[in-house]
C-alpha cells in the first residue's frame, strides 16, 4: 500500500509544481477556503491510483467531498486524501504545502505519506515505522532515513499554525513551559515532531480529518501521540456529528516523546 501512496503522491506533487511555477487561478469554496486547479489535478491523480490498486476501499477526499461525493465509511477501513494541504501557503508562494494520503483502520491512521514537493522531502508511515524521504528533482526517492520523536526536554519547543493561532493556543503555551514557538503551515508540523525537531503542537481551531490523518500516521509511527483535550486519542471516521460536519476534528494536541496530561 505504501508504494502506491508514494507513487500517487510523487505524481501529484509533480502536477502541483507545474501550477505553482505558473500563474495560478484561485477560487473560493462554499466555506470560503481557497482552491486551485492544482488541488483538483492532484486529487484526480491520487484517486486514479487508489481506485486502480484498491477498488473496494472507499476514499474520503477533500475536493470530492466539497462536490458532494461522500461514500459511507461507517464501520469500514478507508482512505483520507488532501491533495494540497496548505493551499494558502501555495497561493502565497510559501513552500510548505503538502500532499497527504492516509489509510484509516479501526479509526486509527496506520499508513500515510506527507509529501512537500517544493521542498523535496516526504514523510511516510507504515507498520509502525516512520521515515523521512529525500526526493530528487526528477521526482525519484534518493534516500530513506528512519525518524523518531525525541525525549521531551524540560523546556518545550512548540509548533503552531501560521494562519490559525488564537488566545487558547497562547494560554496553552504559557501553561506548559514552552520556551519557544515556531509557526509553520500544513501538516509538516506533525512531521517535525516525528523527526524530533519539536515537542508539541496544540491545535484549538477547526481542522478536517483529511488535513491531519497522514501527518498523524507519521507521528504515531515515530512514537508520538495525538490526543483530544480530554486526553483520549484522536479518532477518524467521525460522522453524524450533531455539533459539526462529518469528518471535522475537535481540538487536539500532538506530543513528541512520552504522552502527557493535558493542561
Amino acid at each position: 500500500m505504501l508504494e502506491t501512496f508514494e507513487q500517487a503522491a510523487l505524481e501529484a506533487g509533480k502536477a502541483i509544481l507545474r501550477v505553482y511555477r505558473s500563474d495560478c487561478a484561485v477560487s473560493l469554496k462554499q466555506d470560503l477556503s481557497p482552491v486551485t486547479i492544482a488541488d483538483e489535478r492532484a486529487e484526480q491523480i491520487i484517486l486514479a491510483h487508489l481506485s486502480k490498486e484498491f477498488p473496494d476501499i472507499p476514499v474520503i477526499a477533500e475536493e470530492s467531498v466539497s462536490a458532494g461525493h461522500v461514500p459511507d465509511v461507517r464501520g469500514k477501513s478507508f482512505f483520507l486524501v488532501d491533495p494540497l494541504d496548505g493551499t494558502r501557503e501555495f497561493v502565497e508562494h510559501r513552500d510548505e504545502f503538502t500532499v497527504n494520503i492516509a489509510y484509516i483502520k479501526d479509526g486509527i491512521p496506520v499508513t500515510g505519506i506527507v509529501y512537500a514537493p517544493a521542498i523535496g522531502v516526504a514523510f511516510v508511515a507504515d507498520d509502525r515505522k516512520a521515515e523521512r524521504l529525500v526526493v530528487g528533482k526528477d521526482f525519484e526517492i534518493t534516500e530513506r532515513l528512519p525518524i523518531r520523536v525525541r525525549e521531551r526536554p524540560e523546556n518545550l519547543l512548540a509548533l503552531a499554525s501560521r494562519c490559525n493561532g488564537n488566545a487558547r493556543t497562547d494560554d496553552f503555551l504559557a501553561e506548559n513551559a514552552v520556551s519557544a514557538c515556531t509557526s509553520i503551515g500544513s501538516s509538516l508540523k506533525f512531521c517535525l515532531l516525528a523527526e524530533g525537531k519539536a515537542d508539541v503542537y496544540p491545535r484549538f481551531s477547526r481542522t478536517m480529518e483529511w488535513d491531519t490523518a497522514a501527518g498523524d500516521a507519521v507521528l504515531r509511527a515515530a512514537g508520538g501521540t495525538t490526543v483530544m483535550t480530554d486526553g483520549q486519542p484522536l479518532r477518524y471516521g467521525k460522522t453524524d456529528q450533531s455539533h459539526d460536519a462529518d469528518f471535522a476534528n475537535p481540538s487536539f494536541i500532538c506530543w513528541g516523546g512520552k504522552s502527557a496530561a493535558v493542561a
